[in-house]
């Protein structure tokens, strides 16, 4: 068996290709670069983890057209990242508009064109930003696109296992198949120190901490 795994190279996104190599598949790492602030460490920590797991690819894709459109802090740097704020009632500005459904699209291309089986994608939708392509109704709508859109002897399964687990129940999981956090790396703004306070370190270091284990990367931010 042959999944197709997106992979940043943050902590879900790693926790996953170890998850679906548990269960059996061989793994074809899809990564892209979208002009992202950490995107030299993201492509790095995504490579490691990929060699880890004996990947029989490891595909970088070029979706800076994103930088292009912009509207994100995570590909404009004049837009300053958010911090994490548990009042916030808007989504923050580091959602990327409409990536999932890029990202879930060139999967389907790459996992038809491998002959793959799955596609494993750790969108979360739980205590996560709030983003509107994590949604559980985002994906069983993607799942029909895929059936419509590809050869009808294909079969390709999409499965996001993460997507009602909290960041603590995937770090614990990913603690049980002893997934190298080290080799992760989660800020949205820096790549030597993780800052600490964006939304993404805020869940990262919560869930750290609700297990009363040691985060192996380091903070700017205590």
């Amino acid at each position: 068996m042959k999944a197709v795994c997106l992979m940043s190279g943050g902590m879900d996104s790693s926790t996953l290709a170890y998850l679906a190599k548990s269960k059996g598949y061989d793994i074809l790492s899809l990564h892209a670069n979208y002009g992202q602030r950490t995107e030299n460490k993201e492509r790095a920590c995504a490579k490691k983890i990929a060699a880890l797991l004996s990947a029989q690819d490891f595909t970088e894709i070029d979706l800076r057209y994103f930088s292009q459109f912009g509207a994100s802090s995570l590909t404009d740097k004049t837009i300053a990242v958010d911090s994490f704020n548990p009042a916030r009632t808007h989504i923050p500005n580091t959602y990327v508009p409409f990536r999932n459904a890029n990202l879930l699209a060139i999967a389907t291309s790459y996992a038809e064109a491998k002959g793959a089986d799955a596609i494993f994608i750790g969108v979360q939708a739980l205590d996560y930003s709030g983003y509107p392509d994590c949604r559980p109704a985002f994906i069983d709508a993607f799942r029909r696109v895929m059936e419509l859109g590809t050869k009808e002897a294909t079969h390709i399964e999409l499965f996001t296992p993460f997507i009602s687990m909290t960041k603590t129940d995937i770090l614990r999981l990913g603690n049980d198949l002893c997934v190298p956090y080290e080799h992760t790396w989660s800020c949205y703004q820096n790549e030597t120190r993780a800052c600490g306070t964006c939304g993404s370190c805020h869940f990262r270091r919560e869930a750290f901490a609700a297990l009363g284990m040691t985060d192996p990367v380091p903070y700017e931010v205590k």
